[in-house]
């Protein structure tokens, strides 16, 4: 896992060339004005989902991981916590989306959160679980984009 923001006078060359065009792509698009939606960056095998999330306790939302595709996750306008952990391969599996390649789990341990403000961004690999979208203080509507990049380009 990754955190940072697009604002950091942070190197990004020593990211992959995939999460660079992610992070270029972050960096030149005004979210707040886009409608929702999927936008292709590379075809299938990077591309953009532009949403409004509600954010809300950390009970209500529901850890996940992916297989196939990286998430970098940006926060364009609000405020929510990130949980974070390590995937150990020993959690019980929830709901499986193949088609989404979306896995959630029943429950986690030792999850610590992060907080994230506009212009915060979150890598997450498949090895990491994470739990988008809980509330930091009240509940909030939060604009996100989550870039998903193939782990094949990595």
């Amino acid at each position: 896992m990754i955190f940072s923001s697009i604002y950091a006078k942070d190197d990004t060359s020593k990211y992959p060339k995939a999460i660079q065009i992610a992070l270029e792509y972050l960096k030149t698009h005004d979210f707040t004005a886009m409608e929702t939606g999927v936008y292709e960056i590379q075809g299938k095998e990077i591309y953009a989902q532009v949403m409004d999330a509600q954010t809300g306790a950390a009970e209500e939302k529901r850890p996940e991981v992916h297989e196939k595709f990286v998430d970098v996750q940006y926060l364009a306008s609000g405020r929510e916590m990130l949980g974070f952990t390590p995937d150990t391969g020993n959690y019980e599996v929830d709901e499986r989306f193949d088609d989404r390649d979306l896995i959630f789990y029943k429950s986690v341990e030792n999850e610590g959160y992060i907080e994230a403000v506009p212009g915060c961004y979150s890598i997450f690999f498949p090895a990491d679980v994470h739990r988008p979208a809980v509330a930091a203080g009240e509940p909030m509507k939060v604009r996100k984009v989550v870039v998903k990049v193939s782990v094949a380009l990595l």
